[in-house]
């Protein structure tokens, strides 16, 4: 009896769970996110493309569906609607307007926080009540808009955050100290932006602290790497894609599988009414818990700084 009702209970869950995803906005980042998890072993059953044009949605759902027969997960792959949102798991959102070589990201803000009011509005309409995963830039004032325009709980509300910087920083870290970047437990955290920091504080590699490992200047030239490169990168090529994409592929999952994972997302700090990249344990209900980490006076200042500019940010936006 006792295993018949634990069956039954994974049954309910299988057909509550439709580990079905939305991606709104096919341009060069919501594609892109598409192509990483149709690459690799995903949770994701099923992905819905929506973009302004719609059919560029289309051609993208079409051109990776060409791909389903040689990738290692079996995906349904097709455009829509925010009508479709209706039964989605999670909303990605990354749509707005692009980052252009000599912009900041807040520059982006007026004009993607306008996109957005009406973007969620008519995803909300759906009776949607999954999890918003926001990628656009400016992503924690944005992440922050969402929760607002929405009405959903601060859980199921979550921004990319700091999870690429961190992912640069670890990288970069690992490739200075000649080990595997997965061995690096580091994080970026505060704006998702110019205003960023490194908890020097806290990083280590298999239990030896960096600043033991590595000097001052060493580690000053790494945060501004860290910080940097996003320029670098929008001034080769004319925007970044890959990265980002990787990383909201693996928070996508993160979710699906109820991982529980500790991520530098944006979450929502109630302390200071905004969102910002913090370690942050992630599940199937979105952000779980926010960490309460120890760090030293100095980067308290620097955090502080750093969510200023977000509250700033934020009391700019008119309607």
């Amino acid at each position: 009896m006792k295993n018949t009702i634990i069956l039954s209970r994974l049954c309910y869950n299988n057909i509550m769970d439709n580990n079905k995803i939305m991606i709104v906005g096919t341009g060069n980042v919501g594609a892109s996110i598409a192509f990483a998890l149709l690459n690799q072993r995903t949770a994701v059953n099923e992905i819905i493309l929506t973009d302004i044009i719609a059919k560029d949605a289309e051609g993208e759902a079409m051109d990776l569906r060409d791909a389903l027969s040689q990738a290692p997960s079996y995906l349904k792959i097709k455009n829509g609607t925010y009508k479709d949102a209706h039964d989605c798991d999670v909303v990605v959102i990354t749509a707005g307007a692009p980052q252009k070589p000599g912009d900041t990201r807040m520059d982006l803000l007026g004009k993607n926080v306008n996109i957005l009011k009406g973007m969620i509005e008519q995803i909300m309409d759906s009776g949607f009540n999954g999890i918003f995963l926001v990628v656009s830039n400016p992503v924690d004032v944005l992440t922050y808009f969402t929760m607002k325009f929405s009405g959903l709980p601060a859980e199921k509300v979550i921004g990319s955050g700091t999870v690429l910087d961190t992912a640069r920083l670890r990288t970069r870290i690992a490739g200075i100290l000649n080990v595997n970047a997965k061995s690096v437990h580091a994080h970026q955290v505060g704006e998702h932006g110019d205003s960023e920091l490194t908890l020097w504080s806290l990083a280590d590699v298999g239990g030896q602290k960096v600043t033991d490992l590595l000097k001052k200047p060493v580690r000053t030239d790494i945060s501004n790497f860290v910080k940097n490169e996003a320029y670098d990168i929008i001034d080769k090529k004319g925007y970044t894609c890959y990265g980002i994409a990787t990383c909201v592929a693996g928070i996508l999952n993160c979710i699906l599988n109820d991982e529980m994972r500790v991520l530098p997302v944006s979450s929502y700090d109630s302390f200071s009414d905004t969102c910002f990249g913090w370690p942050t344990v992630i599940g199937r209900e979105g952000a779980i818990r926010r960490l309460d980490l120890k760090i030293t006076e100095s980067e308290g200042v620097e955090l502080q700084k750093s969510i200023n500019v977000l509250k700033k940010a934020i009391k700019s936006v008119k309607f």
